[in-house]
């Protein structure tokens, strides 16, 4: 399932919800990739309507070089119940369909914007591709957003021998339960761009 398929809520709906600003504490829980997924563990029975996610912002096409491109992605708790162990990824890629194709990760630049610390952070991950964690609250309240202002730019350097079907955006993990079994779910506030043709 593409990331760009999340679910959005009205403007006027999301601005009467309480804010969590992003760049609050990271968590200390223990890492979701400890624990199975909720699609996992309930054989595909498992389906998330807590979190809800939008961007606004993202061009439908892009230039390639420096100029960087600002968008904002908001994560909603629509349940009525806490979300806990709460954590945020930012993400800046391109779905692979084909063998031999590459992802657009690694010509690309992430940042998030820290409210603290009033500057650009750069999000890249150990094997190279641009994105990462990003830090925020342990917990969404029902009823909740999470806003993050972010920006990304790809480079001249990427290859135009093929179609990019890219992706930029944010995602939020939580740990839930599927009958007795604890799990991990998420919510994701993505949307698509293109790069030039080749």
């Amino acid at each position: 399932m593409k990331l760009r398929r999340a679910l959005s809520l009205s403007a006027a709906t999301a601005a009467l919800l309480p804010v969590v600003v992003a760049a609050a504490p990271a968590s200390q829980a223990a890492p979701a990739a400890d624990i199975p997924s909720c699609y996992d563990v309930s054989n595909g029975q498992y389906h998330n309507n807590a979190l809800v996610g939008r961007t606004f912002g993202i061009p439908k096409a892009i230039t390639l070089g420096t100029h960087w491109m600002t968008y904002t992605a908001t994560l909603t708790n629509t349940s009525a119940k806490e979300l806990k162990s709460f954590e945020l990824n930012a993400k800046l890629g391109s779905y692979i369909y084909n063998e031999g194709e590459r992802d657009l990760s690694p010509y690309g630049d992430l940042q998030y914007w820290d409210t603290s610390q009033r500057a650009w952070k750069t999000l890249r991950q150990a094997g190279g591709n641009a994105g990462g964690t990003v830090p925020g609250p342990k917990t969404l309240k029902p009823r909740e957003s999470v806003h993050m202002q972010l920006r990304f730019r790809v480079s001249k350097d990427l290859p135009l021998d093929q179609t990019y079907d890219a992706y930029t955006g944010l995602t939020g993990t939580f740990i839930d339960r599927y009958h007795d079994t604890e799990c991990t779910s998420n919510g994701d506030a993505t949307d698509s761009f293109s790069p030039p043709a080749g």
